[in-house]
């Protein structure tokens, strides 16, 4: 364990396991300094502690850096997520967090505001709830999305990107990837290869994002589009763009394909979607990456501002200002001191953390 880790965290690490119901879940409180940690469930039969870990650290950070009184954390459940006894586990789950009260769960990938109202039905806390208990429901409202344009229009410049009729590939096409497609498309950028589970479809003189989203809906899969070339997933990363959109999966940018990387920009719109090693090659090579916790902080500033009571105009508009704000100060830093976007919002966001944690009291 790195000193890093111990100066800042994890305050705890913990497994979970229910051999009556056969599953096995993690929970990682990363820090506490600036309040209750909010991080969301990830529902996977492959995530891992250290992805968990990573996962909360990355929280850590986003809350920070975006100015939310709360630290990080993240949770993993490790089953199917199209499992039929989602709703069990989710309910086992929550009761066994019921007395982590540094840790208020939200949704992540494999879960959603439905799992959401289970948990607050068992425990009475979890962000971005359905509508009908009072909720901002994130992935129907686009916030991840939404926060991810905004950053758009202030990296382009720093990319010597123009925005309208920029080219736009997007990697996950799920609840942020369809959000991204349809709130950069209203800024003027052109959507020209997205993927799902399936595959991809590519259209060099642009996709109908209107269109896309229906047949995503009716079909499952973006590769029924017919108006674009079907590919594997994997070449979605070889598209010619100016914007790359990283929106599902960890590490899906490593040593293995980070040269084959066309796009002049990319923001991750997925949490730790590149490994390391790859954003330092990418910084090399003159591409710009907007780091996970900076580009892709809707989501969560949404949810802070839903336990915190406020409106879904005031969650908007909290997500605009920060992103904005937060985007240009880490560009600024990073051009000014010649370090990667990373270790410059990473800077930034460490120094809120230790300062809070000057002021807690030590046992």
């Amino acid at each position: 364990m790195t000193k890093e880790i111990h100066e800042i965290g994890p305050l705890k690490v913990i497994q979970l396991f229910f051999p009556v119901s056969n599953f096995h879940a993690i929970v990682v409180i990363d820090n506490v300094a600036l309040g209750p940690s909010i991080g969301g469930v990830r529902v996977s039969s492959e995530v891992t502690v250290e992805e968990v870990k990573r996962l909360a650290r990355t929280m850590t950070m986003k809350n920070s850096i975006a100015g939310l009184p709360h630290g990080g954390g993240k949770a993993g459940i490790i089953v199917d997520p199209k499992d039929p006894k989602k709703e069990r586990y989710f309910r086992i789950f929550a009761q066994a967090i019921k007395d982590l009260h540094e840790y208020i769960p939200g949704p992540d990938m494999g879960s959603n505001e439905e799992c959401m109202a289970w948990i607050k039905d068992e425990i009475g806390r979890a962000t971005a709830l359905p509508e009908e208990m009072g909720g901002l429901p994130l992935d129907k409202l686009g916030a991840t999305g939404f926060g991810l344009a905004e950053c758009a229009e202030v990296a382009c410049p720093y990319a010597n990107i123009e925005l309208k009729g920029a080219r736009v590939a997007i990697q996950g096409f799920g609840s942020v990837g369809k959000a991204a497609a349809k709130f950069l498309s209203r800024k003027g950028a052109v959507i020209v290869a997205v993927s799902d589970t399936k595959g991809s479809v590519c259209s060099p003189d642009g996709i109908d994002v209107k269109e896309l989203l229906e047949v995503k809906a009716t079909t499952g899969s973006v590769t029924n589009y017919k108006k674009g070339s079907g590919k594997m997933c994997s070449e979605l990363f070889l598209a010619q763009c100016d914007i790359l959109i990283p929106a599902a999966t960890p590490d899906v940018i490593n040593k293995d394909n980070v040269n084959e990387v066309k796009a002049k920009m990319i923001l991750q719109g997925a949490n730790i979607p590149a490994t390391k090693e790859a954003e330092e090659i990418l910084y090399k090579r003159g591409i710009l990456s907007v780091p996970d916790f900076i580009a892709n902080a809707g989501g969560v500033i949404m949810a802070a501002m839903e336990y915190e009571g406020k409106s879904e105009k005031e969650a908007f508009t909290a997500i605009s200002e920060r992103v904005k704000k937060n985007t240009k100060s880490i560009l600024e830093k990073s051009s000014a001191e010649k370090i990667l976007p990373r270790q410059a919002a990473e800077a930034i966001a460490k120094e809120r953390v230790l300062r809070a944690m000057q002021y807690k009291k030590v046992l």
